[in-house]
């Protein structure tokens, strides 16, 4: 039997990169998918790829009450959630002499705020049993130049895997997290449609991965479906790092 034969499972930023390969992934083992994503058209082409019966929802992360309207979108389908992949957020960089308010504030609106009220939202139509992965990334570990803003929104991230964990596992929900390291896709520069063409810089950030590739997609998608599976049934605040060794060398 197909791991989510008969769930539902919702994506964020289940329109390209990681999500999408996460709600194909979904999909394939059974699931009602529905994603979310900022444009009707990026979520029509999800869609396509994903299958039948894919849900599209738009949502905003950026806006404050987004959260309730996502949560009264998925209850007006009459649908309740087995598992939930909080992918949707913004990677922005600077050098920290640069980092004024306005840029601060919209990394963790995106990244930290727009996830905890969705859960927050959300908490009445997860079902028993339901499992809730998050999206970290490494350079929550790793220290890297320009990444202080986003590092600190992903660090946040990592905290509530566990602070989630003890608050919501009463109600039977788990909280976990991925931490991916390079992955080739739009994040770091890669163009979908070519996928075998390199971005610049990426030889340079190869150099510094132990396995000497990106990761792909689906490779952190995977890690993602196992968390959220009954085969994690046992793991609760946990971060599964998936960064072909950059961080742990």
């Amino acid at each position: 039997m197909k791991r989510f034969q008969d769930k539902t499972v919702l994506v964020t930023g289940g329109n390209s990169g990681i999500g999408l390969a996460a709600a194909r992934a979904f999909a394939a083992e059974g699931a009602r998918v529905v994603i979310t994503g900022r444009d009707d058209l990026s979520l029509d082409r999800a869609a396509t790829l994903i299958g039948p019966g894919t849900l599209t929802l738009r949502y905003e992360a950026s806006e404050p009450a987004a959260a309730a309207g996502l949560a009264d979108a998925v209850q007006a389908q009459g649908l309740t959630l087995d598992a939930a992949f909080m992918n949707a957020g913004v990677a922005l960089f600077s050098p920290f002499e640069s980092v004024d308010a306005a840029f601060w504030e919209r990394s963790m609106r995106i990244n930290v705020q727009a996830p905890y009220f969705a859960i927050q939202a959300l908490l009445p139509l997860f079902n028993t049993g339901a499992a809730i992965v998050l999206t970290g990334s490494i350079n929550a570990h790793i220290g890297m130049p320009g990444s202080s803003v986003y590092a600190a929104s992903k660090a946040a991230l990592i905290s509530l895997a566990k602070t989630l964990s003890g608050e919501l596992l009463g109600r039977g929900i788990r909280v976990n997290v991925i931490s991916p390291g390079p992955i080739a896709t739009p994040l770091h520069g890669w163009d979908a449609s070519s996928p075998d063409k390199e971005p610049p810089g990426a030889a340079a950030t190869r150099a510094l991965i132990p396995l000497k590739r990106f990761g792909t997609a689906h490779e952190a998608a995977s890690a993602a479906l196992y968390l959220a599976s009954d085969d994690a049934a046992f793991i609760v605040g946990t971060e599964l790092v998936v960064d072909g060794g950059m961080s742990q060398l």
